[in-house]
């Protein structure tokens, strides 16, 4: 090298290393590092259990933002804050629509919800909050009919008011084989069938890709043919909801690929659990590579 390029060289690395620091030193600034560029075809989020048992929120949302995440799952107004100060959004406000258990398949549950979920669509849009989960809830006897009957009669209650706010109620489709025992929304078509009859644009399927794929498999074809029922992602690898590479049997770059291709413009959210002995922030790194289409 000839010393004038050697001297610009030394020159333009001192200057932005200076830049650097300035930047990192600016007063009132959040000191995190820039996240890495992205494709940004699949918009992904996060839930806790990804960073592993005793991480706080803080240091989730910190390395999340790092990660060049956009969306934090399952809060509430507690933790909204937090999550804004790292620029993430609130992806799905939790608590409101009942539980995993008792939702609403059972009419005796209908007044109570109706009161909580209003008021939770007026809480979320003036928060930012895109989406508010719920619940089927169990059998516990019931016909399948009658609960679909049942949640058709409370989602077409609270569906004008989810619209008029922009916010997506969105019903989560889980298994019943391995993780919830009863859950009455445990077969893509009985959703289905639920949201043709509500017929909301505020009105949605959570699609738990795991879930989904020990109770119905066909991800790709379920996902295509009735993309227009489906609101929001969940991932997770099978068998044990763990890590979504190839210790599991599911594709997720072509799924991303497939949801991608559809023209998606919600949120894909990772919601597994790392393996003992893994590391969780290099795990949701490659969680995000591979889902980063």
């Amino acid at each position: 090298m000839r010393r004038r390029e050697f001297l610009g060289a030394v020159t333009a690395s001192i200057v932005a290393g200076a830049a650097s620091g300035n930047a990192q030193s600016a007063p009132g600034s959040q000191a995190t590092p820039a996240s890495p560029a992205r494709k940004g075809r699949i918009k992904q989020g996060v839930t806790r259990g990804v960073f592993g048992r005793g991480a706080s929120l803080d240091d989730s949302c910190r390395d999340a933002a790092r990660l060049g995440v956009k969306g934090f799952d399952l809060t509430g107004p507690n933790d909204w804050p937090t999550l804004k100060k790292y620029g993430l959004v609130p992806s799905m406000y939790s608590g409101p629509g009942g539980t995993i258990a008792n939702a609403l398949n059972r009419k005796e549950n209908h007044e109570k919800l109706l009161a909580s979920m209003n008021a939770a669509i007026d809480e979320a849009a003036a928060n930012g909050v895109p989406n508010i989960i719920t619940f089927s809830g169990n059998r516990n006897g019931m016909a399948d009919a009658e609960g679909a009957d049942n949640c058709v009669a409370f989602l077409n209650q609270i569906k004008a008011h989810a619209e008029d706010k922009q916010i997506t109620i969105c019903m989560e489709y889980l298994n019943s084989k391995v993780n919830h025992k009863d859950y009455m929304f445990d077969h893509f078509a009985w959703g289905v069938d639920v949201m043709k009859r509500v017929n909301s644009p505020r009105v949605k399927i959570l699609f738990d890709i795991y879930h989904a794929q020990i109770m119905d498999g066909d991800i790709v074809r379920n996902i295509r043919d009735n993309f227009q029922w489906i609101g929001h992602f969940h991932t997770g690898g099978n068998p044990g909801r763990h890590e979504i590479d190839e210790t599991n049997e599911l594709n997720y770059r072509f799924v991303m690929q497939a949801i991608a291709d559809l023209g998606f413009t919600g949120f894909v959210s990772h919601e597994y659990s790392p393996s003992q002995g893994n590391d969780p922030i290099a795990t949701l790194e490659k969680a995000i590579q591979i889902c980063d289409v």
